[in-house]
């Protein structure tokens, strides 16, 4: 493996873990300033500040104490991207369930660019599209 496939990993390893510590300092370090998060349920947020203000109610334990459990990670490591697919352990209404899911990572150098995150649903989120004509 290559160097920049270890490095990556390890950004992957150690972002996952400032989830799993409930740190939002720490998870906030990872992005650049003009980064983009674009949610499991359609919006997109632009900016740290946007970001962090997204992420502010996972991490308040509004949702119970969470949990990324590692399923399968693919790194491309010459484009700094990473599919890291995972179960999301968390409380909803009192009740303890799990969410499978996965993050499109987006680095440039060490700092996350775009995170793209996905989740299996009962149904799939459609989203307008303007016609082009073709």
């Amino acid at each position: 493996m290559s160097e920049r496939y270890q490095q990556l990993k390890a950004l992957t390893d150690a972002f996952t873990d400032s989830f799993n510590r409930h740190d939002l300092d720490a998870t906030m370090a990872f992005f650049s300033d003009d980064a983009v998060y674009e949610e499991m349920h359609g919006p997109r947020r632009e900016g740290k500040a946007a970001i962090r203000k997204a992420f502010e109610p996972l991490f308040s334990r509004r949702f119970g104490s969470m949990r990324f459990d590692e399923d399968d990670v693919f790194i491309d490591a010459g484009s700094g991207k990473v599919m890291a697919s995972w179960f999301l352990h968390l409380t909803i209404d009192g009740q303890a369930v799990a969410l499978s899911g996965l993050d499109l990572l987006y680095f440039e150098g060490t700092q996350l660019v775009r995170k793209a995150t996905y989740c299996k649903a009962k149904a799939p989120l459609y989203v307008a599209v303007k016609e082009t004509g073709a």
